[in-house]
Order: structure tokens, then sequence, then C-alpha cells
């Protein structure tokens, strides 16, 4: 029996991070389940990497994430499953902090036991810039992929609004804006229908 086994998550690489619920049930089911996943992605994964975009679904999600260098780390904002530093990084373990921390709080709320997700993770390596543009259009155009709306730019559960604003982001706004040349080619790029092809290796469902 051949049992998958993912990459290690590399430093200094961007990725396409997607996960779904257990046997492909529901990951979110209230609006307060969104915002606690985003508050523990900001403990466990926003200090070892940039988020270029992300969208969060019922039984899915999305992360465009560079893995940062150990010497752009923040240390002293990471969180650790242990009392002690970790002696080697591993982005890999901090995702499964992050999983295991939200399960645990779902399987409380709802009375519920067991997996809450897939394991492992997926993970793809995105190893041209250009790339990068197709993979934030694909993830935030997602939610009208799934029929759940009939705007993309109207989800509330990604970071398309956040990445037009001018308020406060754990979003590495200036690079993905950056990536599209500026702020007005972002918002042009999202509203033509792009073939997606050359990035089919990419996408993750």
């Amino acid at each position: 029996m051949n049992i998958y086994k993912p990459q290690p998550l590399e430093k200094g690489s961007y990725y396409h991070i997607f996960n779904r619920g257990n046997n492909g049930n529901d990951i979110f089911f209230e609006n307060e389940n969104y915002l606690y996943f985003l508050k523990l992605y900001h403990k466990y994964i926003s200090p070892i990497v940039d988020t270029m975009a992300w969208c969060l679904l019922k039984n899915h999600y999305h992360f465009l994430i560079y893995t940062r260098t150990s010497k752009d780390i923040d240390y002293s904002k990471l969180e650790y499953s242990t009392v002690e530093m970790l002696k080697k990084l591993d982005p890999s373990a901090q995702f499964g902090h992050l999983f295991n921390a939200y399960t645990q709080a779902i399987n409380r709320r709802f009375n519920r036991t067991g997996s809450l997700f897939e394991t492992p993770f997926e993970r793809k390596m995105v190893t041209s810039q250009e790339y990068l543009k197709y993979l934030i259009y694909y993830i935030h155009h997602n939610p009208f992929h799934h029929g759940l709306v009939d705007t993309f730019a109207d989800y509330k559960w990604s970071s398309y609004q956040s990445i037009l604003s001018d308020k406060p982001t754990n979003l590495n706004r200036n690079d993905v804006l950056d990536f599209f040349g500026n702020y007005q080619n972002f918002i042009d790029f999202h509203q033509v229908k792009h073939d997606l092809y050359n990035i089919k290796e990419l996408i993750i469902e």
C-alpha cells in the first residue's frame, strides 16, 4: 500500500496551500468560525510566511503564501506547541498546529469528535512569478466558481477587498500589487476571464 507523503514546505518559496473538510464535509458553520480560523492563522502562520491571497469557503480554503527564510522570521511572535523554542522551525508543523487548534475549538463548539480536515494538506510550489497572478485570480474567483456568489468581489471571506483597501492588513499587499504592475492593473486583471491552463498543475479542488 502506497501512502502519500508530501514534501515538507521549503523556506524561501511560494506555495498554493489547500485543505478541505474530511470526506468533503464543512469546516465552517457560522461567521464566528471564519473569524476564529483567521485569528489562529495569524497566530500560528503569519509570523513565518507572507500571505499573498486567501479564500475561505464552507468546506475548504485556499492560501497563496511565501515561506520566509530564517532571518526574516520574527521568532518573538511565533506560537509553539510547547513552552520551549523549537530547535528547527518546520512550517508544515505550524500548519498542523493551526489545524489541530481549530479542530479542537470546533469539536467543543459543536459537541463533535474526530478529525475535521483531510490529511495531509495539499501544497503546490510555485516557481514562476507570472503564475502568481493567475493563482491570485483563481483564489479570488473561487466563490464564483463554486456558485456561492454572482460577483466574486462581493464574497466576504477572501482577500480581494483587503488588497484594494488602505486599512492595515496582514497581507503582503504591496508585493501583490507589484505582481500586477499597479492597483488598477490588479482590478482590470480580475475583471477579465482568464484561461487557467498554464497553472492547471497548481490548481487544487
